[in-house]
This record gives structure tokens, sequence and C-alpha cells, in this order.
């Protein structure tokens, strides 16, 4: 309650009667003799002594909930909590995650799309699929983590054929700054991978900010412009002709810049039964798929 801001919020959130929580805390105030709770016009809020009460014992019911959690998932919990970065998850991974429930039935797998920062609480999920572009430096983990490369994906600038066929010719990479780019949620992206192909100077960027690049992926798709992603995100539609890739096999648009996508969870769980099974059910299935994408040897 004290967190969420009511009784109402808090019975949801445990899966509870708003008035069987109520009734819970009045017997803890008939119990101690105190009073927790107050009503005002704003709604029911916590006394001074249930603020206090809150406080002390907060930690506590975190550490046992953190404690049973852990226990469960060292066993035979059948539950897997996947964090992705958007893309990811939505071009590559959401199309075959079925084939791993398939190998292990009876799994409850969670997989929640988000943009990340560099920590992740062990209540909120088992594994972190983050990508880390080469022209930015990596974050360091938090102590209690470990990861591992599970590909190397190049970056590329993508566009239809549609969008390709009336634009102007691209010959070098400093021609894109006469096309429509598509950006995120600001010119960044863009301005890195042009530094990382020697387009330093005079650059001035303008195109529409679409936020995600999963939008920005959809609109290069209607020929809207050129957008950047990387070669497993645009796997299948590289392959079926959707998508083209700019530059392709022309020695100006190389070398590559990359991308590493690394999978995170926590050191104490690396080797959890279900944790150990997803992660090398994911490095085999990219190595069989793009084996061309494959980190080198050491960098586990």
């Amino acid at each position: 309650m004290a967190r969420l801001g009511g009784v109402r919020k808090a019975a949801q959130v445990l899966c509870r009667d708003h008035a069987s929580v109520s009734r819970h805390l009045r017997a803890i105030e008939t119990w101690t003799g105190a009073t927790l709770i107050q009503r005002t016009a704003a709604g029911i809020v916590l006394t001074e002594d249930g603020l206090r009460y809150h406080r002390q014992i907060a930690a506590a019911l975190d550490g046992i909930a953190q404690a049973t959690l852990d226990l469960m998932r060292r066993g035979q919990y059948h539950h897997l909590q996947i964090r992705s970065i958007p893309g990811f998850a939505l071009y590559w991974l959401s199309g075959r995650i079925g084939d791993f429930e398939k190998a292990n039935p009876g799994l409850d797998i969670e997989l929640r799309p988000a943009d990340r920062g560099t920590n992740f609480s062990p209540l909120e999920c088992d594994v972190d699929i983050r990508f880390v572009a080469s022209y930015h430096r990596a974050q360091e983990l938090q102590q209690d983590l470990r990861s591992i490369r599970v590909a190397c994906a190049p970056i590329i600038a993508v566009a239809s054929r549609e969008y390709l066929s009336h634009a102007p010719a691209i010959n070098q990479p400093s021609d894109l700054l006469q096309q429509q780019l598509l950006h995120e949620e600001n010119f960044d992206r863009w301005g890195h991978w042009l530094a990382a192909h020697g387009v330093f100077d005079d650059v001035y960027l303008t195109g529409p900010r679409l936020w995600q690049s999963q939008l920005t992926m959809d609109a290069s798709r209607h020929g809207r412009g050129i957008a950047l992603t990387n070669h497993l995100v645009a796997a299948d539609d590289l392959t079926s002709g959707r998508l083209l890739e700019v530059g392709r096999n022309n020695p100006a648009f190389q070398p590559y810049a990359t991308g590493d996508y690394q999978f995170v969870a926590h050191a104490d769980r690396w080797d959890a039964p279900l944790v150990r099974r997803f992660r090398e059910w994911l490095l085999s299935t990219i190595a069989k798929e793009l084996p061309h994408l494959q980190p080198p040897a050491d960098a586990a």
C-alpha cells in the first residue's frame, strides 16, 4: 500500500480482494494497538506509525520474497522471465521461441520488450538480452551479474526496393546525407554510424524521428526512407527481399560498424537449469541459422 498509494492498488497486485487487505490491516492495528491508516478526502493514507512500520519491515519482506523466488528458480521452477531489447524480441526471438517451448513442455515464458538501463531486479526478470554498438562504450555490469556475447551483428543501412528505385544514387556513405534518413529518438545513431564510415564533416542530419527501432524498420518497409538496423534483426526481411542492404558488396561501406548481443543473468542463477537451457538454446539457434554472426571463440 505504501508503495502503490492505496489499498485497492495493493490488493490488485496481491491478487486479493481489497476488503481482505483492509481486514488484515485492521487486525494488525487491533493486535498492536497502533493506528496504521487514516481516511482522508484523498483516500486512505498511512499514519506516521504506519510509515515507520513500513520502512522497518519492507527490506525484510523484500528479502523473504527474493530468497523464496531464488529457491524456486534453483529447483524445478517452470517460469522464465525474459527481458529483451524490442527489435530483437519482435523480429527474431518471438518467431522462434516457440521451438524452445516445444522442447521444454510445461514452461511459463514471459517475454517483455524493454529499452534498458544496466540494472535489473531479480524480481523482474531472469534473463536480459541487450545490444551494444561498437561505437558506444559498454557500461560495466553490476558485480552480481554475468554476461556472454551471443552474436556479433554488423549494423547496416536498409531500405525498400521501391525507395531505392526512386532515390539518388548511393555510391559512398556520404551520399546518405542526401537521402531520407529514419531516426529513433534523436540523430545520434546515424551520426555515430556515419562517423564510423568516415563521414565527419558538415553533417547536418534531418528526417523523421520515430522513437523506436521497430517503427523505423516498418517505415523503411513502406518506402519512407533508410533505417539503421543489424544483420540479426533484419535477417528475415533481407532474405525475403522486403528490405535491401544499402551499400552491400560496396568496399566504401566497409568495414562494418558492429554491435554485440549480450545475454545477461544474475551470477548466482547463471547455471540454474532453466536459465542454462535457454542460454544454450539461444546460442545454438543463432549458430545454426546465422553462423557468420557468431562471436569469436574467446568472447564468452
